[in-house]
């Protein structure tokens, strides 16, 4: 925790905490979507965006925007996936807006225009995606990375996954960020390539080499949230064993499980954001509501509040 800052634990007092911000000017690829609209005008309600510009059907969109709001939105005409995607991304590049948001738009093409090298907004590291969860079972809000982006990231990649996640949890008021880089064991084995990667990335924390992180691993999951299971295994030594706030998964495919199980079995409630570009960016999925879309510009208003925007 860096100069007294408050820990934010819960959803509820990361809401209450960026209360007061100046609202953020928001870009949207594929405005032309009922449950897109309804995330935008429920942003607009919170105070959290006070400008945006939606690209896609012209018709559409104005069949869907509410009377109220469109003095502050601007409607850009886009028929392709790939126009509707790059017309909003290049509101972020010309610097008319602070925080981006997939809409009625493919995925795949979205991502495409983030990362373009002529046109894109890819800040020069790669990209993660970072969900955040707030369940019961957990005393604190709790992050995975990466469960939507690399399918298996390298150690280099790994290190850039982490340093993404910084600004986030420093607006949260975690600063140094404690992170569990978990594997199937705590033995370290050139046969399980994760924990190797683990272990390195823990020797360049104590090394100081990992600057805003204190890393530790290879850790079991129970070990990285359970201080019971952290001191059943000898464990409770480390400093991130048993008091975690970051999870770093060694494949999407465990990183998007998890996040899943979270949400089925454990009742978490999650937001989702997307780091390494220039701006906060958001990619919900189309059955995502407006509750879910409003997160995730909670969370890009604590990144620039870690950010000191």
């Amino acid at each position: 925790m860096a100069g007294g800052a408050m820990v934010i634990r819960s959803f509820d007092a990361l809401r209450a905490a960026m209360q007061g911000r100046a609202p953020m000017r928001l870009a949207v690829a594929g405005g032309d979507d009922l449950a897109v609209m309804a995330g935008v005008v429920a942003g607009f309600e919170a105070g959290l965006i006070g400008s945006a510009c939606l690209t896609g059907d012209l018709a559409a969109l104005r069949a869907l925007l509410p009377l109220a709001w469109r003095d502050q939105v601007r409607l850009l005409a886009a028929e392709t996936p790939e126009a509707v995607a790059a017309l909003a991304v290049a509101e972020v590049r010309g610097g008319r807006a602070d925080v981006l948001m997939k809409g009625r738009v493919d995925s795949a093409a979205y991502l495409r225009a983030i990362v373009d090298r002529t046109t894109g907004i890819r800040a020069g590291g790669v990209l993660s995606n970072l969900t955040l969860a707030q369940m019961p079972s957990v005393p604190r809000l709790i992050g995975a990375t990466d469960n939507g982006i690399i399918p298996l990231p390298d150690l280099d990649q790994k290190r850039a996954i982490l340093h993404n996640a910084r600004a986030l949890f420093r607006g949260l008021g975690l600063d140094p960020l404690r992170v569990a880089a978990i594997a199937a064991s705590e033995k370290v084995s050139p046969r399980q390539p994760a924990t190797v990667d683990a272990a390195e990335l823990a020797a360049e924390s104590r090394a100081g080499a990992l600057e805003g992180l204190i890393v530790d691993g290879p850790f079991g999951y129970d070990v990285a949230l359970s201080a019971q299971a952290a001191a059943a295994k000898g464990l409770q030594g480390s400093p991130v064993a048993g008091q975690a706030d970051l999870i770093l998964f060694p494949t999407i495919e465990a990183g998007n499980a998890t996040v899943k199980a979270w949400k089925l079995h454990g009742g978490a409630q999650t937001g989702s954001i997307v780091l390494g570009a220039t701006v906060p960016v958001l990619l919900n999925s189309r059955a995502d509501g407006a509750a879910q879309r409003v997160l995730g510009l909670i969370m890009a208003q604590a990144i620039r509040a870690g950010q000191g925007l």
